[in-house]
């Protein structure tokens, strides 16, 4: 949910709130967690990346939340990878407070690991997340060709070019620092509606700089996939029915998360990003991602249900 607070309903704040901020250092360092004894033998604590609007965003505890599980399993992720994780957001997380990150190990088998992850903040859960990892193995395959005719990212304008004529104190949130960059194919749903109403949207994402050669690992590669994953996956839900992120009276969060990882795939190189929306109902609506290399290698598909809510008497056509 691109530039939204991905929390509970009731915790959502008003449509001036602030992006998600930070470097590309900056974010590592928040996915470094350190062993929390004190909690138990698979615990771990971790800070967070300060927001405007007080609260925790929700790509960063989804991916430290995968670090924790991984760190039981294999840290590297070379010998036995992530390939699906699901998670649930349950409260806000409040970003001055560290998080710890209870991991329970549900079975190690000749090829898969399960693990589940409570993340906590004042001893009630704000996260859950269920992970499966996998020793690689040879089987069928197949993939869905990426999509054809998608402008290359060098030919599209990044979120501080195409919004540097913004100078209010609101839209000044869409030029944040952020450590993942956004080049999206059509005109994201941020400051002004869509005039084409379908659902979906195609936007190019990688990190702002390479990955360091000491973190340079798939585990980290995935951490840093799943927290760019919750940026723009309710965007074609806006797109379709003519609606902004800056509405008033706008409210949207995320309520679920689910991320399969299919083939290797760095973070720090072009993915592209197209999502959909299947269907929109009850307050509720569903967002279906699939990234590919440049050259139309799938390797990751995502999926999230967000809660969005019209709370003023703004035009809703």
């Amino acid at each position: 949910m691109s530039e939204q607070d991905h929390q509970m309903p009731s915790d959502r704040a008003g449509a001036d709130d602030a992006a998600p901020a930070g470097t590309l250092e900056d974010l590592l360092g928040i996915l470094d967690l350190r062993a929390d004894p004190a909690s138990g033998p698979d615990s771990f604590i971790g800070q967070s990346q300060p927001q405007p609007w007080g609260r925790v965003y929700g790509g960063q505890v989804l991916a430290q939340a995968l670090v924790a599980a991984q760190r039981t399993v294999d840290p590297d992720g070379e010998r036995r990878p992530v390939h699906s994780m699901h998670a649930y957001f349950l409260r806000a997380g409040d970003d001055t407070e560290p998080i710890t990150f209870c991991v329970e190990r549900l079975r190690d088998g000749q090829s898969f690991s399960a693990r589940r992850v409570l993340a906590l903040q004042f001893g009630r859960a704000i996260l859950t997340l269920a992970a499966s990892f996998q020793m690689p193995g040879e089987g069928l395959e197949h993939a869905e060709p990426a999509p054809d005719d998608v402008p290359p990212p060098e030919s599209l304008l990044p979120l501080a070019q195409r919004y540097a004529h913004l100078t209010s104190e609101g839209a000044r949130r869409w030029l944040r620092q952020r450590p993942v960059e956004l080049r999206h194919v059509t005109p994201p749903p941020y400051v002004e509606p869509s005039p084409d109403r379908v659902a979906r949207q195609q936007l190019w994402m990688r990190t702002t700089g390479p990955l360091p050669a000491a973190v340079d690992t798939p585990a980290m590669h995935a951490a840093v996939l799943a927290y760019a994953s919750d940026y723009s996956q309710l965007e074609p839900v806006l797109r379709r029915h003519g609606v902004m992120f800056a509405l008033p009276g706008l409210r949207v969060a995320s309520l679920d998360h689910a991320m399969w990882f299919h083939r290797p795939a760095r973070a720090d190189e072009w993915l592209l990003v197209d999502v959909t929306s299947p269907s929109a109902q009850g307050a509720r609506a569903l967002g279906t991602s699939r990234f590919h290399t440049r050259d139309g290698v799938l390797v990751a598909s995502a999926a999230q249900e967000g809660m969005l809510r019209l709370t003023s008497s703004a035009d809703r056509r």
